[in-house]
């Protein structure tokens, strides 16, 4: 079965690139490779992407800056990929936008299910929507449908993981969730990222959403059990 899923391999080191390509493409994905971090920019340019794998160390242009920039325009799926089994390059690259990373060496059957459990994933967020109405509380206007989120009516740039995670605090609203709940609803079972991804995102939603990200309105942190989004909202 074909998934016509087309995959882009950011990837300095072509043997490592050419494993990952044989890997996906016997699994029916389209591959494109680009070896530095301005042709995978070019490649974006030209071509949709599906999903992007995106090696951390590359020359030129970091896997960190170059996953900076791709969410500045794209909320697809990106996957890091690094030789550093270190927690701060996980948190520090799943803050910047990317969904989930994978450390070398890893097998073939490892790569294939990151990929296509990320992919069915997405696909889910973009096709399911159990309601197409805003969520509004004070100057935060959330529209389900089109997936934007407002303040004061001017629009404020989110990545898919980071909108995912306010909606569904703002669905459930004055309702308690621990870290390790939320990590298991937005990022999935299957991530092999760790709780402190979740703690990472919230910060990056609260500087775009609260005037005061000492003492937020909106998502608050419940000391020792989790987070929860100020109940008292309307949904219009």
């Amino acid at each position: 079965m074909i998934n016509m899923h087309r995959i882009l391999i950011i990837e300095d080191d072509n043997s490592i690139a050419a494993l990952e390509q044989d890997y996906l493409e016997i699994e029916g994905f389209e591959v494109v490779i680009a070896s530095d971090g301005e042709t995978g920019l070019e490649a974006i340019s030209r071509q949709n992407f599906n999903l992007i794998l995106l090696d951390l160390m590359l020359p030129n242009i970091s896997g960190f800056e170059l996953c900076k920039k791709i969410r500045k325009n794209s909320d697809i799926p990106i996957l890091m990929v690094t030789a550093k089994d270190e927690d701060i390059d996980k948190v520090r690259g799943l803050g910047l936008g990317a969904d989930d990373y994978i450390v070398k060496p890893f097998s073939p059957s490892e790569l294939v299910a990151r990929v296509k459990a990320h992919l069915a994933r997405y696909e889910r967020l973009i096709k399911t929507n159990d309601t197409t109405e805003d969520i509004h509380k004070g100057e935060l206007r959330i529209n389900i449908a089109s997936r934007q989120v407002f303040i004061h009516e001017k629009e404020v740039p989110f990545t898919t993981r980071e909108f995912d995670l306010l909606t569904f605090l703002a669905k459930h609203p004055n309702q308690v969730f621990s870290k390790e709940h939320l990590f298991e609803k937005i990022w999935g079972i299957e991530s092999m990222g760790d709780t402190a991804t979740v703690t990472v995102h919230v910060k990056k939603i609260r500087k775009k959403i609260e005037k005061d990200t000492a003492n937020p309105q909106f998502i608050q942190t419940v000391w020792g059990s989790g987070y929860r989004f100020k109940a008292n909202h309307s949904i219009a």
